[in-house]
């Protein structure tokens, strides 16, 4: 199979799988998205869920945030682990959104990408998936599948995210990023990996991934 039926074979198997794919992060709006994005940073989705709905209580926009002090938002987040970096930059980003942008999240990843505690993977998800522009953002689900199916070299995810944009569709993107994480939690994780229910990378993986996981196998 050359890299283009690959990549074609994964959209069509996911698409299959998840015709459908909810956002993981609750929110209401692109603030609220936002907030749970930045906080979702090495952390789990479902973590942040048990969070935000704390938070969004006391604050769901960005003139509520302002009002709570750093130590109030720390106390609420501490759960979702790096509280004390979150806090501040959620507090700092919600002044600069009042102060620069009159209190709405901008929509291009440049001026997301200004705001303390927003990184690239961050700016990326709140583009598609509050505004529905194409993005491609790279998680390590998204990343590992990635090199898993020999779709990328794998070095880093900024060369996993410009490969994963050549091979895919640009309309695809948004719904493509969502359905590949999804796919990783329930067929191809990092740990407690099964081959055999994992279709697509037993279709097109990497044969030294292949290889490895069934050396792996009979060492245990």
């Amino acid at each position: 199979m050359t890299k283009a039926e690959k990549a074609a074979f994964v959209v069509d198997t996911l698409e299959e799988l998840y015709p459908t794919v909810p956002i993981p992060l609750n929110h209401t709006d692109p603030y609220t998205l936002l907030i749970a994005v930045l906080l979702s940073a090495q952390s789990t989705d479902a973590r942040v869920n048990t969070v935000t709905p704390i938070l969004f209580k006391k604050a769901n926009t960005p003139h509520h945030m302002v009002h709570l002090s750093v130590d109030e938002i720390r106390e609420i987040i501490k759960p979702v682990g790096l509280s004390p970096t979150k806090s501040k930059a959620i507090h700092e980003l919600s002044q600069i959104l009042i102060d620069k942008h009159n209190g709405e999240v901008p929509t291009t990843l440049e001026e997301l990408e200004k705001l303390p505690g927003v990184g690239h993977k961050t700016a990326s998800v709140v583009v598609a998936q509050a505004f529905g522009i194409p993005a491609f953002p790279v998680d390590t689900h998204i990343h590992r599948l990635m090199y898993r199916w020999n779709l990328t070299t794998g070095k880093n995810v900024v060369q996993t995210e410009k490969d994963a944009k050549k091979l895919f569709p640009e309309e695809k993107w948004n719904k493509l990023h969502l359905q590949i994480i999804y796919y990783g939690r329930e067929y191809s994780p990092a740990r407690g990996w099964d081959l055999e229910k994992d279709i697509i990378t037993k279709t097109i993986g990497r044969k030294s991934v292949i290889n490895d996981y069934y050396k792996n196998k009979k060492a245990r």
